[in-house]
């Protein structure tokens, strides 16, 4: 079966654009073909500097035929029924056929249509599917032409089965030429298929895949490093990116200046990849960033490539001059006198600036370091200091430095060594392939500030909605599962949740005079009255609030603690995508949050763990079998006497042995189950449910529920209800999957 190649060729696409566009013209060309009826064996999408190009195999000759029956309005409908029939069809009333169906005879209409050629298909269609492209930025480059590209649009080569397909897009008409390299070819290169178009284009130095691309600097930066007795830090993203600006990429290796070795190496590396795309190399036996850097040419040059690598070191040594100054003069201020300066960077107009963000974080961030064992001052003090570095020079230029070079300088200052680490961890992980911070003073300053960023945006209702996340509070949301249980921090959220979102309104407090709070979605619940507003209309503002202590002087609040649920729904559901990939079911997960309560991540995953294992069993299977089967009788039961059964069964009312045997397994089973969970023996728990599967077992084998007798109907509803409670004492089985009531 035929081929089709297209290739649209244009000034350079910027790196970044390339792989998108590349999938979107895949994306578009395949929608297209499949509502034409045009089926494919194989297609693939390419994606370089100077072109898009797209192969489809197997493609047909033409379309299949097309045999369609279309009902229209029964024989006895009004004239303007019949002629909007006619008119959506086409066709006149003679070309009708009458067909009797059950509610009378009705008008069908047979519309038969040959199919079309794919080459004049493929002709009306590539031109829309260009025009749909969805550049993140795009160009008029032609005077007169509306029509825009990401770039000038120079050529498109498009042949089907060897031969042109005509037709014409921003005034460039299809053919079957393209180019080769800019510098190291010359003149057209005409093409019929595919695979002359690869061999061609290769003889004329451009290197079609990015994937070979990408490959080949990565060999050529290892084996140019190791020359020199250096290695490549690796750099994946850089790598992706250069892969996009090199046809025929060449590596080289150009030197740094020494007067630049005492800047701190993530300045130097974060200058050359975002300036200068150049690969930072490291010195094996060290494990230092060396004083040489790799780049990647378009080029074959006559010299070896000298003159490149000179104009390249003469570019860097500028940057990396004004990198030096930044750092330099950062240095000339302690990072504690930058504090007051972050009172002029606004974080977010409802909740503040940057400085009560420092001081909120830092309250919060002793308390949490006083419920995990670490020195609380130095936990405040670290997260006092941790934004500080947003005034700086360095950041300024290179905001990924963020914590990074707030450590730096809280170690020019000699600042403990501990609280340094503490500046430079806050913001971990940033993102799922992040490390977390170990040390515990690292740990309570990054809780502190993430919890803080969630209670914030969800006191003023901007809570993630569909796939919109603007301020990444899944990230952080995440970010503190995952720094809890990496590190089985047991730490409960509930009650820090509440403090957190009292920092974050006596903050607000501060905007009572200016009519802002009460616009806040909490504002009518904020009574008058309460005593959480007597505390705020004490203290004032949030400096008020500086001893801890203060915070907790007034008990949870009703709406206090519904919102600190609600947030504690939304870490419940960010730990099913943590979980999910460790083959943990989010049911299970659900049972567990059900019961209410519990707010320790590292106790609750090792409770959905045991449960999760339990149920993997025979027993477990069976029990939950004999629950949903209680469960369902309640349920009915339940609906039909307008009550609910949860008292506790008489023992006196047993009658057969049977339900003797649950109703003493279930009274002893209780008491075991709730010993091995005060202690968090959860294995022990599940064991202990185990033993029911042969008294439930049995019940349901020889004991009738629902008796003539009133009185023992009732009592054996209650023992049911009696199972059901045991069960839940483990999790919720209802929200299990498998299970009902």
């Amino acid at each position: 079966m035929p081929d089709l190649l297209l290739e649209l060729f244009s000034e350079e696409i910027p790196a970044r654009m390339q792989a998108g566009a590349a999938r979107d013209l895949e994306r578009l060309v395949v929608g297209a073909l499949s509502d034409r009826g045009l089926l494919f064996e194989g297609i693939k999408a390419f994606a370089g500097p100077r072109r898009l190009t797209l192969a489809i195999s197997g493609l047909p000759v033409k379309q299949a035929d097309v045999r369609e029956e279309i009902k229209g309005p029964k024989l006895d409908a009004p004239q303007a029924a019949l002629d909007g029939f006619l008119k959506k069809t086409g066709l006149a009333k003679d070309q009708l056929k009458v067909e009797k169906q059950a509610k009378g005879e009705v008008y069908i209409a047979v519309i038969e249509r040959e199919g079309r050629e794919t080459a004049a298909v493929l002709a009306e269609i590539l031109p829309e599917v260009m025009a749909k492209l969805p550049w993140p930025k795009s160009m008029r480059w032609k005077p007169g032409v509306a029509t825009r590209w990401v770039r000038p649009l120079h050529a498109i080569l498009c042949t089907f089965d060897g031969e042109v397909v005509s037709f014409s897009f921003a005034g460039v008409s299809s053919g079957r030429h393209t180019r080769g390299h800019r510098f190291l070819s010359s003149g057209s290169i005409e093409v019929r298929r595919f695979d002359d178009y690869a061999a061609a284009l290769k003889k004329a130095h451009v290197v079609l895949e990015a994937e070979e691309r990408a490959a080949i600097i990565f060999e050529g930066v290892k084996q140019a490093a190791f020359i020199h007795g250096l290695e490549l830090i690796p750099d994946e993203g850089l790598l992706a990116e250069v892969s996009g600006l090199a046809e025929w990429p060449v590596v080289l290796i150009g030197c740094i200046e020494d007067r630049f070795m005492d800047v701190p190496a993530e300045i130097l590396q974060t200058s050359m990849r975002t300036h200068q795309k150049y690969f930072a190399l490291r010195d094996p036996k060290t494990g230092k960033m060396a004083n040489r850097f790799a780049l990647v040419a378009n080029m074959v040059a006559e010299d070896g490539g000298q003159e490149i690598v000179a104009g390249n070191e003469r570019v860097l040594r500028a940057r990396l001059s004004d990198a030096k100054f930044f750092w330099d003069e950062d240095r000339k201020r302690r990072l504690d006198s930058r504090i007051d300066d972050l009172n002029g960077i606004i974080f977010h107009a409802e909740i503040g600036t940057q400085l009560e963000r420092s001081e909120r974080v830092a309250i919060l961030a002793a308390e949490i370091a006083n419920k995990i064992g670490t020195d609380s001052s130095k936990a405040e003090r670290a997260a006092r200091l941790a934004k500080a570095d947003l005034t700086t020079g360095v950041v300024g230029e290179f905001p990924e430095l963020q914590g990074m070079m707030g450590r730096y300088y809280a170690i020019n200052d000699g600042e403990d060594a501990g609280v340094a680490s503490a500046i430079r961890d806050h913001y971990r992980p940033v993102g799922p392939s992040d490390t977390v911070p170990h040390e515990l003073l690292s740990i309570a300053v990054a809780i502190a500030d993430k919890l803080d960023l969630l209670v914030g945006f969800f006191a003023i209702g901007q809570k993630p909605t569909g796939s919109g996340d603007p301020f990444a509070l899944r990230r952080a949301a995440l970010g503190i599962i995952r720094i809890c249980l990496e590190n089985k921090l047991r730490l409960s959220l509930a009650p820090l949740a509440v403090i957190a979102g009292r920092l974050v309104m006596s903050s607000m407090m501060t905007r009572v005079r200016t009519g802002v709070m009460r616009k806040m979605p909490f504002w009518d619940e904020f009574k008058d009255d309460s005593p959480l507003r007597k505390l705020f209309d004490v203290t004032g503002e949030l400096t008020g609030l500086l001893a801890s202590e203060r915070l907790d002087t007034v008990p949870p609040q009703q709406w206090e603690i519904a919102r600190t649920d609600d947030l504690l729904s939304f870490f419940a559901d960010r730990l099913k995508v943590a979980l999910r990939e460790q083959g943990i079911r989010h049911d299970l997960i659900d049972a567990v949050f059900a019961l209410g309560g519990e707010n320790d991540l590292v106790r609750l995953v090792a409770r959905v763990e045991a449960l999760q294992a339990f149920l993997n069993t025979e027993d477990g299977a069976n029990l939950l079998a004999g629950y949903k089967r209680a469960a369902n009788i309640l349920k009915a039961e339940e609906k039909k006497d307008g009550r609910s059964f949860t008292g506790a069964p008489s023992e006196a009312k047993l009658t057969d042995p049977a339900e003797k045997a649950l109703f003493s397994a279930l009274k002893e089973t209780k008491i075991l189950i709730t010993s091995s969970l005060a202690r968090e023996d959860f294995a022990a728990a599940m064991r202990q449910m185990a033993a029911l599967r042969v008294p439930v077992d049995g019940f349901f084998e020889a004991v009738k529920v629902n008796a003539e007798d009133a009185e023992v109907r009732e009592n054996r509803l209650h023992l049911l209800a009696s199972l059901r409670e045991a069960v839940h004492r483990i999790g919720d089985f209802s929200r299990i999957e498998g299970s009902s009531g």
